[in-house]
């Protein structure tokens, strides 16, 4: 988990609308404090794979291969990375769930794995992919008590995540990507 995403993921813009501050962070970055509400941060996990899937909807390679900011990712890229790092997280969480003291997770690079080959396949496959690991994901933070919410992993990065910061900090993230790929649409005026 990266709380500080070094996202190489970006937008060419022809005809710009209104354009946010910083095409990066078009919802702002991670904080706690705007993320705190346990359920709605179950909810945004839940709601993810249909809130893409809209997103995404009726869009064409041509766009699909759009940048959402100059020099970073496709919204192709994008849809796999969301797979890819919330099928980490699920794997994060069960972790935490069954070891005896926190364990130190293994942190990835993730603007490599946006170049490797399968992130250039159709989306639906990740789409599909992304439906799976949510359907599991909040059947196992549905099952969850407080003394669960309160265990943790270690990031060798950035230190000890209790589970109720990770959710929250998986909330923004399904949030902070949903809105790269709509901000761009209502830019381009697709």
């Amino acid at each position: 988990m990266h709380v500080q995403y070094q996202e190489q993921a970006g937008c060419l813009l022809s005809s710009p609308k209104q354009v946010p501050d910083d095409l990066s962070y078009p919802i702002g970055k991670f904080d706690l404090k705007n993320f705190a509400d346990r359920g709605e941060n179950l909810q945004t996990i839940a709601d993810l794979p249909s809130a893409v899937a809209a997103a995404v909807a009726g869009l064409s390679d041509e766009q699909l291969d759009t940048e959402y900011r100059p020099g970073g990712w496709t919204l192709r890229q994008t849809v796999h990375h969301i797979a890819d790092s919330h099928s980490n997280s699920l794997m994060r969480f069960k972790l935490a769930l069954t070891e005896d003291t926190p364990p130190t997770i293994r942190p990835y690079y993730e603007e490599r794995w946006a170049e490797l080959a399968d992130s250039k396949l159709p989306i639906d496959v990740s789409l599909k992919m992304t439906d799976a690991i949510h359907t599991r994901w909040s059947a196992l933070l549905a099952s969850m008590t407080d003394d669960d919410f309160r265990r943790e992993f270690v990031h060798p990065e950035t230190g000890n995540w209790p589970l109720e910061s990770a959710l929250a900090l998986y909330a923004w993230h399904s949030k902070h990507h949903t809105a790269h790929i709509t901000h761009l649409r209502e830019r381009m005026g697709w």
